[in-house]
């Protein structure tokens, strides 16, 4: 196992931002896990495990510590819509493997870049459909005690776009491995508005044609990564849709001269799309402050218009956030993890 010195990050996330780890080093077994956290302690340094660098910022001074990345490879099919994925693998990849075998599941989750290890971490979802919604179980190295052990999908704590992964115990696991259950001949899922205008009128279609207009849809919107695309330049979708009770829910309808788009959330609570929040405090497709901006396509995508810094990304992050909270009250929430 190598140990680096000063390595670029900035190539290693999809912002292609940020400064150089002090120490680098991938791991491509539990082992190796463990031999990167033993060099870790023994020099008093910090460490942070790296996936697949689709939901990360990282500071332009860099990181003065150990940056730990996950290379674990390997996907087993244990039992008809079993699978065991190591943390490394391309998680499109799985996907199309998946519906490959006509498992249903994840069909939604196509295009999403990064790797199968941080898809449980943030709850990985998308048109419909939420990894939550098919892991069987999260095989990780615990940094605190450095044992391996294996938790069940209710002990990972999920919720949208949470886990105790980046939660309550963010920072004690590193993700090893991670087993499915899918459905072996189930229907894919059409719930989400766009799929349901793509395939209008047309008789129920296959798991591989809605992965593949999922992928379609996510290009239009500059949520696929396409080396010439700009709008590629991001972390995807970098607010999360706030959950607010349904009484200040009331108070911005009442205020706002136009409906208010809001999705049940339970326990008197209800989701707003944070789009809809953006753009209404002036945040539209394709503003711009300096090299840093928003998606011409997407209004979520926060991205590098080329030569940005991170410090400019988090700026504009900033300001959303003000903007925002001043006109509703309503303090956005960030996707991506900021490291430096």
């Amino acid at each position: 196992m190598q140990f680096l010195e000063n390595v670029p990050l900035a190539p290693y996330t999809t912002f292609g931002v940020g400064g150089p780890a002090r120490w680098f080093a991938e791991a491509v077994s539990e082992e190796e896990v463990l031999e990167g956290l033993a060099f870790a302690r023994t020099r008093s340094l910090q460490l942070f495990v790296l996936g697949g660098g689709s939901n990360l910022l990282v500071a332009d001074e860099g990181f003065n510590g150990l940056v730990l990345r996950m290379a674990l490879r390997g996907c087993k099919e244990n039992n008809p819509g079993q699978f065991s994925v190591a943390a490394g693998e391309d998680w499109d990849g799985f996907v199309s493997l998946a519906v490959s075998r006509d498992c249903a599941g994840v069909e939604c989750l196509a295009g999403i870049p990064g790797s199968v290890g941080g898809t449980p971490v943030q709850n990985v979802g998308a048109y419909g459909q939420e990894v939550a919604e098919t892991v069987r179980l999260v095989r990780a190295v615990d940094l605190r005690s450095e044992a391996v052990v294996e938790l069940g999908a209710a002990e990972c704590g999920f919720a949208y776009r949470r886990s105790i992964f980046n939660s309550t115990e963010r920072g004690r696991y590193a993700v090893t491995r991670v087993d499915f259950d899918l459905t072996l001949g189930g229907a894919p899922r059409i719930a989400y508005a766009d799929l349901k205008r793509h395939f209008a009128g047309q008789p129920t279609p296959t798991l591989t044609e809605v992965s593949a207009a999922v992928r379609e849809i996510r290009r239009a919107k500059g949520m696929l990564l396409t080396a010439d695309d700009p709008d590629c330049r991001s972390a995807g979708s970098f607010f999360k849709n706030p959950v607010i009770s349904k009484a200040h829910y009331a108070q911005i309808a009442a205020a706002t001269a136009t409906a208010v788009p809001q999705y049940p959330a339970g326990d008197a609570q209800v989701k707003l799309p944070a789009a809809w929040l953006l753009e209404q405090a002036g945040f539209i497709k394709g503003y711009a402050m300096g090299q840093a901006g928003i998606s011409s396509r997407h209004t979520l995508a926060l991205i590098n218009r080329g030569g940005a810094t991170a410090a400019a990304i988090g700026a504009l992050r900033d300001r959303i956030i003000t903007v925002v909270q001043d006109r509703f009250g309503i303090v956005l929430e960030p996707e991506p993890v900021w490291l430096g």
